[in-house]
């Protein structure tokens, strides 16, 4: 006897919300920074939870729901609202992680060679400062640093979300936070908190 198609999906429905509801806050947070704009944000999360929802067939339980949710936030946004973006509007966004994400951009090698004179000078940046700096990053840049420093997901995984090889995502990671330095390195001169230096 086959299986009665609404018990299917009902419970479909009770899987889906159960396990992918609790991501929403982290994912219209990421909205937020890619989009730069409250009503694109819920729009985007909208969308990526449709789709999650149609596709959650195809989904492998025992996998990274969470990465996966983030491919579908990341392709919808890149492949739909990059090319239709509204007029960007100012947004206050008071969240600690903008400070934690400038704290971590050394990634490794900051790690490993101690506090150096840039992590010094964080302690003098505001988290405007910093959301300015994020913000003034190419798209491609942009996605990896947030999902790399803010959502803490490492090179294979990115590499999954946005479809493509490791050696892309570490590029795009080096040369993302090799400009928010040079961002916040220039705040850093304006303000007359680091002198000049070569290179």
């Amino acid at each position: 006897m086959s299986p009665d198609p609404v018990e299917v999906d009902e419970l479909k429905g009770r899987q889906f919300t159960d396990q992918a509801m609790e991501h929403m806050p982290a994912l219209y947070t990421a909205a937020m920074r890619m989009t730069r704009n409250p009503a694109d944000a819920e729009d985007l999360v909208q969308e990526t939870f449709l789709k999650a929802y149609r596709a959650w067939g195809s989904f492998q339980q025992g996998t990274n729901l969470r990465a996966w949710l983030y491919r579908i936030l990341t392709n919808t946004y890149i492949n739909s609202y990059r090319a239709r973006k509204r007029r960007p509007e100012q947004t206050e966004i008071e969240e600690v992680e903008d400070l934690y994400l400038y704290r971590r951009l050394g990634g490794l090698e900051a790690a490993q060679a101690g506090r150096s004179a840039e992590d010094e000078v964080l302690d003098h940046f505001t988290d405007g400062d910093v959301k300015a700096a994020i913000e003034a990053l190419p798209d491609q840049f942009r996605i990896a640093v947030l999902l790399a420093d803010v959502e803490g997901f490492s090179y294979k995984e990115i590499a999954e979300i946005v479809d493509v090889p490791i050696g892309t995502v570490m590029s795009r990671l080096h040369r993302g936070r090799k400009a928010l330095q040079k961002t916040l390195h220039d705040f850093g001169m304006e303000r007359g908190l680091v002198g000049d230096r070569d290179g």
